[in-house]
């Protein structure tokens, strides 16, 4: 760390009941604690949701899979979200900062920008907004009270954990996993034990090649939209804890609770109807009323966890775009307006909560396909380059790592893109492909960067 970089003061360490009184400052070493394990219920709990378990049900009910294709195609998208974040993860504890100030490294500090409000709305608001849907949903059925009743209980309780911070919102996540394991664990061996899975594909789903891509693209999606949160629940840990442990129970915290809700919607779906004016309800009719009630109360604990994450990291990235305030004032001033604006938002989503979801699945791995594909690039080209000194310098420029962004943004979505509104010059020709966009945008942005960066980064190491 040099000089100029701002740092924490060694005050908020691991106090829970305090607020964070930074913001995307580099970490000292008297305010690291924890340890890699407890990243797999921190990845753990903001899973266990409806919003997991809706992915299955879409793959079956809308795309036209049948149980076993949907298994497959899940396995193979979660698998690779989950990679992309263990790989992530790794880098928190070595460089003490937020995953989107790492960011300045592939993008400079004004290009890292465009990512970082990218991600601001993706979490900060439209995560944010997609998962209160479904919490309000379960706590409306449960307690008999109107859903924008229930919306705004849930938003007002994430958006309290959010507010105090890092501490709290991993507390939290620790307290909700037992919860949440036990209850979803009985859910889903009942579920899965009345499962039709010979069941035929329903009719008039995309079916074939495209629906099993859509699949395996919703699902990367979903699991690759924490991607841009990895670092800032390792970051910290103590910089001896930059190993293989800290990437692999964040990963498999990902994997498991993602890959094992998935199936139980997609197994839902061959029981009785699953998508409704209130999906929730759907899901939990086939359970007794003891059991269904218990799932109910997880689907609104789940949806909690996962959105004090969102707005957390939503107001983190918000920072990180350069905004001229106190980092403490900025992000607490910047979690309560996303509070609003999601809130908002959810309540307009209520009226259609399907067809809202499968979209924001897909257009969330529209742009975080090419992010990835540049900052695994940067990430290589640099390998254990020191670039402390890069990641506060407001005159550090990368544009090039932008315009490989961009590049594979435009291109992927130009000519790859499958939504109701817009579809591609390709997959127009081709509709079999599906939604391929996503890997498309990482290999073009992944490939411009190595070729158009690779001479600066070499530059830069031989002053360095």
């Amino acid at each position: 760390m040099t000089a100029a970089e701002p740092s924490t003061d060694g005050s908020y360490r691991d106090r829970i009941a305090a607020i964070e009184p930074g913001g995307n400052e580099f970490i000292a070493e008297a305010d690291r604690h924890g340890k890699p394990s407890q990243l797999f219920w921190t990845w753990t709990s903001p899973n266990l949701e409806f919003a997991t378990i809706f992915l299955g049900v879409l793959a079956v009910s809308v795309y036209g899979m049948t149980f076993w294709q949907t298994l497959a195609g899940m396995a193979v998208g979660t698998g690779l979200g989950a990679l992309a974040h263990y790989f992530l993860s790794k880098r928190g504890p070595r460089h003490g900062v937020p995953q989107m100030v790492l960011g300045r490294l592939a993008f400079g500090f004004r290009g890292n920008a465009v990512p970082s409000l990218l991600m601001t709305v993706t979490a900060g608001i439209g995560w944010f907004a997609t998962n209160s849907v479904s919490g309000a949903f379960a706590l409306s059925t449960l307690v008999g009270v109107a859903p924008v009743l229930a919306l705004v209980f849930v938003v007002v309780v994430q958006t309290a954990l959010a507010v105090f911070g890092h501490n709290l919102v991993q507390a939290f996540e620790r307290w909700a996993f037992p919860v949440l394991a036990v209850i979803f664990a009985v859910t889903s061996v009942v579920i899965l034990s009345k499962a039709d899975f010979g069941a035929p594909a329903v009719a008039g789903g995309v079916g074939g090649t495209g629906g099993f891509l859509l699949t395996v693209g919703t699902a990367f999606g979903y699991v690759a939209g924490w991607a841009p949160y990895a670092a800032d629940y390792t970051r910290y840990l103590p910089k001896s804890d930059a190993t293989a442990r800290t990437g692999f129970f964040a990963a498999a915290g990902l994997f498991v609770s993602c890959l094992v809700l998935q199936v139980v919607g997609a197994a839902s779906v061959t029981i009785g109807p699953a998508v409704s004016d209130n999906p929730t309800a759907a899901f939990t009719a086939e359970l007794a009323p003891l059991l269904a009630n218990l799932t109910l109360l997880a689907i609104a604990i789940g949806a909690i966890a996962a959105n004090a994450i969102n707005i957390y990291s939503g107001a983190m990235a918000f920072v990180t775009i350069g905004v001229k305030l106190p980092h403490h004032v900025a992000r607490a001033a910047a979690t309560v307006f996303f509070g609003v604006v999601g809130f908002l938002i959810a309540w307009w989503a209520l009226a259609d909560a399907a067809a809202s979801y499968e979209a924001f699945l897909l257009i969330i791995a529209y742009w975080i396909g090419p992010w990835l594909g540049v900052v695994f690039a940067d990430q290589y080209l640099r390998g254990d380059q020191p670039v402390a000194h890069f990641l506060y310098d407001r005159t550090y420029s990368n544009w090039p790592g932008l315009l490989s962004f961009l590049i594979g943004l435009v291109v992927s979505v130009a000519l790859f893109c499958n939504q109701t509104n817009f579809v591609g010059y390709v997959a127009r020709a081709v509709p079999q492909l599906g939604d391929i966009t996503f890997f498309v945008g990482f290999l073009i942005a992944g490939g411009c960067y190595l070729v158009l960066c690779r001479s600066k980064l070499a530059t830069e190491r031989v002053a360095a």
